[in-house]
């Protein structure tokens, strides 16, 4: 990432620090005591879709399981993960790697829309959330939830709102001293005020779980 870039973000989210405890006090401590965010000052070490794939092995198993699978693919790809090497293997092939059968299918969908071109990681770069949402979720296998988290870890978008992550809604009620667990439709209204930051938000909502 360019250093320009890099300090421009350095600066928007020291702004953004400033301005979260302004709006809701419960988060002042946070962020006086818990790690800084850093979405979108580090370069990812995967391709975008590198990341998809490593987040679709990742669902439902243990982390040791996912790194071992991972490997695995690795390996079968001779060193790197890419559309062309997955798109020559196999479905019997990924599946004696460890995934089940719907990971295969969901690997194998867009590891097939990438080679076609149907998705393009190229264009992300010029798409909002929602238009990148909206290409993604149509694959099998590939929720909102995933989505979220690609555009947050991968793409280093500030305004992602994933209230349907436990760990955010708990970390919320942490912060907040909830006596009842926040529902997500409540916590999405409860994010409007951070319209612009509420990727952020939800780093100190995840260390605060």
């Amino acid at each position: 990432m360019p250093q320009i870039a890099n300090d421009s973000r350095a600066k928007e989210l020291a702004a953004i620090k400033r301005k979260i405890p302004k709006i809701d006090s419960a988060f002042t401590l946070a962020i006086k005591n818990l790690e800084p965010c850093t979405f979108g000052l580090v370069k990812p070490r995967e391709t975008h879709y590198q990341s998809l794939v490593r987040a679709v092995i990742a669902q439902q198993v243990s982390t040791a399981a996912a790194r071992t699978i991972g490997k695995r693919l690795h390996d079968k790809c001779e060193g790197s993960i890419t559309a062309e090497k997955v798109g020559r293997l196999s479905l019997k092939q990924l599946q004696s790697i460890g995934l089940t059968g719907a990971k295969v299918r969901t690997i194998d969908e867009l590891t097939q829309a990438t080679l076609s071109g149907e998705i393009n990681f190229r264009r992300f770069t010029y798409l909002g959330n929602e238009e990148i949402i909206q290409e993604l979720v149509p694959l099998f296998g590939i929720g909102r939830w995933t989505v979220e988290m690609f555009l947050i870890f991968q793409l280093g978008r500030l305004d992602v709102w994933p209230v349907d992550d436990l760990a955010v809604r708990r970390g919320w009620d942490n912060l907040h001293k909830n006596t009842e667990p926040i529902k997500a439709k409540a916590l999405h209204q409860l994010g409007e005020p951070f319209i612009g930051m509420r990727s952020v938000v939800a780093w100190y909502c995840w260390r605060a779980s």
